[in-house]
């Protein structure tokens, strides 16, 4: 799910008195948070995660951080942003912390060659959206959705952290325990092997 764009860009005066109420450690305050971005924000979680209960989980947690560090929060962004992005780092971090399959179980999904540099396959893997484009229409995002979750949990990590909730290179590498170079060859793969699942699709005419 792409990053959600609220319309609330800048804090109006209702924001500005939750974030006061929420620095002076006000209860209701807290809960008119939790009441008001509680559902989007496990939507956003469960969307990475995948699993209700770590979804949960990561949302409580993400609520918790708020708390500690609403010092932090710059005025000029939005709380639903700001909210958004500790969510989608929270979760991140669990699903880093799941993986277990090995890097080589992408290989059978990428575009094999022979040795003159040739594809292997006959059908030539057309070109398709990318993965922000085919999100844009509700239609297709069950499709791409599951595709993205046959990708083995660490390459669908960097899919999601890259493409989807927009973090840069460096953000998603300290998010995911990563090197830079790592983020990149895992993304470029990830990228190559979601493109070959959604060839049927891409073929029907359905994105």
């Amino acid at each position: 799910m792409p990053r959600e764009q609220y319309s609330d860009a800048t804090p109006n005066s209702g924001e500005q008195d939750l974030v006061s109420g929420l620095r002076n450690g006000d209860t209701e305050s807290f809960e008119r948070l939790v009441r008001q971005y509680g559902a989007r924000m496990l939507n956003v979680a469960n969307h990475i995660v995948r699993n209700e209960a770590d979804a949960q989980d990561c949302v409580q947690e993400a609520f918790l951080k708020v708390l500690k560090n609403i010092g932090q929060f710059e005025e000029r962004a939005s709380v639903g942003c700001w909210l958004h992005k500790i969510v989608a780092n929270t979760a991140l971090m669990r699903l880093r912390s799941r993986v277990r399959k090995k890097e080589d179980s992408l290989s059978e999904l990428l575009p094999e060659f022979n040795g003159e540099g040739d594809r292997i396959k006959t059908d030539p893997l057309m070109p398709g959206p990318s993965v922000q484009e085919s999100f844009q229409s509700v239609q297709t995002q069950t499709i791409v959705r599951q595709a993205i979750d046959q990708l083995p949990e660490s390459y669908r990590a960097v899919l999601i952290a890259r493409d989807i909730e927009g973090f840069d290179t460096n953000e998603a590498a300290e998010i995911l325990d990563l090197q830079p170079g790592a983020v990149k060859t895992r993304l470029h793969r990830a990228r190559g092997a979601l493109k070959t699942l959604l060839e049927p699709a891409i073929k029907a005419g359905i994105l």
